[in-house]
């Protein structure tokens, strides 16, 4: 297993979503729509955004796009979406991207990406190609488009996979899906309202950060408890009994 694999499979265990952006050809043109997609984005990061994929695009543009985000927020498990062909993969490639996700299965597009040591992650919609992707020892696995999914998968069944969620889901399905199983949801053109970011993705990740802060302080505070019990115990065996 590759280190970004390893990088990935630890993120799903800390993270519940995936912002899938699109980018519309205006945004490698238009300065004051790049600005303002930049500014937004920024706000997003720093109230703890972990997780971005954006869509590939044939636009001659669209490499320095990616490359510049990956350039401005290096933190970010940033990856490509919509992978349907060999060049969408060496892009991927190119830039140094941690994952991509294809729309459909497409097995020899898989394959391809595992002779690269690449993390590709199918999209699967019904339990024949499941079963395929699986066959060929992929562990994580993206169903799209989740509302229509073939009724006979039942992810409770395949233990060992990690399952996301994607296909029309915002930031108000995190907790049901989490509930079912998924590992995380892909929240795409419901994380904009009128081609701006949805706000409550924001509400979303600051409430998110306090709950981290919270739980690691009182693991924090179990962990000293746990050892000045200890040490008050060892003290107690130490001294020694009057006659």
């Amino acid at each position: 297993m590759n280190n970004k694999k390893v990088s990935f499979l630890k993120l799903l265990k800390e993270e519940s979503f995936f912002l899938l952006i699109k980018p519309e050809d205006n945004i490698y043109s238009n300065t004051y729509i790049r600005n303002l997609f930049f500014d937004e984005l920024e706000s997003l990061v720093n109230s703890g955004l972990k997780n971005i994929e954006i869509s590939w695009s044939k636009n001659i543009n669209w490499l320095d796009f990616v490359s510049e985000i990956k350039l401005k927020y290096p933190k970010i498990n940033l990856g490509s979406a919509s992978i349907v062909n060999k060049q969408s993969i060496e892009d991927s490639l190119k830039i140094g991207l941690n994952f991509s996700m294809m729309k459909f299965w497409d097995k020899d597009l898989y394959i391809y990406s595992k002779s690269k040591n690449y993390l590709l992650i199918p999209g699967i919609k019904n339990l024949k190609d499941l079963e395929e992707a699986i066959n060929l020892n992929c562990n994580i696995i993206k169903l799209y488009p989740i509302k229509s999914k073939d009724i006979s998968i039942d992810i409770l069944n395949f233990k060992n996979i990690n399952f996301i969620a994607a296909g029309g889901l915002s930031i108000n399905d995190i907790k049901t899906y989490k509930s079912l199983g998924y590992k995380a949801i892909v929240i795409g053109d419901k994380a904009m309202i009128n081609k701006r970011f949805d706000p409550k993705l924001i509400e979303w990740l600051k409430d998110n950060q306090i709950k981290g802060k919270y739980n690691l302080f009182n693991k924090t505070t179990n962990y000293s408890l746990s050892h000045i019990e200890l040490d008050s115990k060892a003290s107690d065996q130490q001294v020694p009994k009057r006659p």
